[in-house]
């Protein structure tokens, strides 16, 4: 579980109440069913009519890497090509076919294929370099799912001020709503710009990083195997590869 990401929520919240209390409010004037019904409502109605429900789903899907980070094992990956190119260098290349069984990435597998089938190095470049690119695109819409809800929760916190307002506009004559619909009027805004700031946008940033040493990964793979096809000493091969490693 990755604390740092619990603890960010957690200090953005306690600041939030604690100035709350310290201003001398109370926490229960926070909580108001009303105007979370229209920001959440509204956030995600707005991010469903921007994007296709296939989008939608893997985007709340990859929300959970903020808590649970995807294993991204760049060393254990060096030391795998490394070993093909030894084993290539001594025995050819089709010694490599014994390997492909027991790799379950499509990915690598594909690539180890065709360095097994003897693809010239560029070729393996170019078809790669294309499953990389629309690998990257999908994630990244996936994760834009959570940045458009960013953009659209502060207006649609906006809207639920107004709508607050327009009750009270319409009940001045009965002091007892008025509070009522002050209070959804400017939780609304808080709700609005809250969500967005505090979660919506942090999380998209975070899945934004992940997507990008997910994509390095795949290609160090990439410069591993074209190495390999080249016939790269496996030195070489070692140190232009440690050059992704953060």
């Amino acid at each position: 579980m990755d604390k740092l990401s619990f603890a960010g929520l957690m200090l953005g919240l306690v600041a939030i109440i604690g100035g709350q209390i310290l201003e001398g409010g109370h926490v229960s004037s926070l909580v108001q069913p009303t105007a979370l019904l229209i920001v959440l409502g509204g956030t995600m109605g707005a991010v469903l009519l921007q994007c296709p429900f296939h989008v939608f789903k893997r985007g709340m899907q990859m929300a959970k890497w903020v808590w649970v980070p995807p294993v991204i094992e760049q060393k254990r990956t060096i030391d795998q090509i490394l070993q093909w190119s030894q084993l290539s260098r001594r025995e050819g290349l089709l010694v490599l076919e014994n390997y492909l069984p027991g790799i379950k990435d499509d990915f690598t597998r594909k690539g180890l294929q065709l360095l097994v089938d003897g693809a010239e190095p560029e070729r393996i470049r170019e078809l790669l370099e294309v499953e990389v690119d629309t690998y990257e695109e999908e994630l990244r819409q996936s994760a834009k799912v959570w940045e458009s809800a960013g953009g659209y929760s502060p207006t649609i916190g906006i809207l639920g001020a107004v709508m607050g307002l327009i009750h009270v506009m319409e009940n001045l004559s009965d002091p007892t709503k008025l509070g009522p619909g002050i209070a959804v009027a400017f939780v609304a805004t808080i709700y609005g710009v809250g969500l967005a700031n505090l979660i919506y946008l942090p999380i998209a940033g975070k899945l934004k990083y992940y997507i990008s040493r997910m994509v390095a990964a795949r290609e160090m793979m990439i410069d591993g195997l074209v190495g390999i096809a080249v016939g790269d000493n496996p030195r070489i091969i070692e140190s232009r590869l440690k050059g992704y490693l953060r």
